[in-house]
């Protein structure tokens, strides 16, 4: 009976230790859940993983729109903008997590480039079928109106953290390095609405390749960019499709995960090896610390004092 209430009190006590870690996370980053498992290896820097850097297996922690602003890459790398030089894993600008055209497919984690906000708008009739016919404009669904409500018609865009500013479509250059060393460059683009512009790090399966369907460096429009679960083309990111911003990283620990789901071959070897050290040094803590604290207290001059007074009273006892 004491060696199974033992075991019960213990269990009950990691159990209710897992619980609070949950609800502290929760609590600090007001999201649900509060963090993700990286399963791609869209955002690797390097082909064997890093710290640092969004590999799969990496647990990342999800912070809310409501506890975390976004800055994005042409913000962070722009001179003498209050953002110049802000990193988030491993390169400027904001990492976020969202839902390709707000639907039910697997998130998104990649990193913001730029966004487009609306400048110019037009009120819109809002009991027509199409609020924006004959105005010129794009329907805005999120975008504040110059009636205080959302949903505008927008007629021209600025892109914060570049020198795009009341125009009617976006053309811009960032110092983002491409795949083939050329920076990207953005031609002719009407975002429809706000939003972000995303793509993933990784300089091979990515590099310029960004996840809208958007002319890069006046060719023809380029792979396609991300689809959607009816096929269709990913938009510029809406607030509204955000799940939230990529906080901090505890890397390797959810290659368990992706073990369990037969997704282990997007893994990279190194995290498997660190995650098998780390959990060893982990098991070996509570043995080493007990037998540091148990020869600490062996030669402590109080342990020592008391032996001396138990052998005392033996002898006392004795005679």
């Amino acid at each position: 009976m004491g060696e199974a209430w033992s075991w019960g009190r213990e269990t009950l006590l990691a159990g209710g230790l897992i619980a609070a870690l949950i609800a502290a996370l929760v609590l600090m980053t007001g999201s649900w859940p509060p963090m993700v498992v990286i399963e791609s290896g869209s955002m690797m820097h390097e082909d064997d993983g890093n710290v640092g850097a969004i590999d799969p297996g990496d647990l990342v922690i999800v912070m809310s729109m409501e506890r975390a602003s976004i800055t994005s890459y042409a913000q962070a790398t722009q001179p003498g903008n209050p953002a110049e030089g802000y990193e988030s894993h491993g390169m400027p600008g904001d990492v976020i997590i969202y839902r390709k055209n707000g639907g039910d497919m697997t998130p998104v984690i990649h990193r913001v480039l730029l966004r487009a906000v609306a400048e110019d708008t037009v009120t819109p009739d809002r009991e027509a079928a199409e609020p924006c016919a004959g105005t010129g404009g794009s329907w805005d669904p999120i975008s504040l109106d110059v009636d205080g409500k959302a949903g505008t018609c927008v007629l021209t865009w600025s892109v914060p953290g570049t020198s795009v500013y009341d125009v009617d479509s976006i053309s811009v250059e960032i110092d983002y390095p491409c795949s083939n060393g050329r920076k990207m460059n953005i031609t002719d683009w009407d975002p429809q609405h706000a939003g972000y512009l995303t793509t993933g790090d990784n300089p091979d399966s990515n590099g310029c390749r960004v996840d809208q369907f958007v002319t890069i460096g006046g060719n023809d429009p380029h792979w396609g960019g991300l689809r959607d679960e009816n096929g269709e083309s990913v938009d510029a990111v809406r607030d509204d499709w955000i799940i939230g911003v990529a906080g901090g990283e505890i890397p390797w620990v959810g290659a368990v995960k992706l073990g369990l789901s037969n997704n282990s071959q997007f893994v990279p070897g190194s995290s498997w090896t660190n995650l098998a050290i780390s959990a060893l040094i982990l098991l070996a803590i509570p043995a080493v610390w007990e037998r540091v604290a148990n020869k600490a207290l062996a030669s402590a001059p109080e342990v020592a004092q008391a032996e001396r007074e138990a052998e005392a009273d033996f002898a006392t006892e004795e005679e």
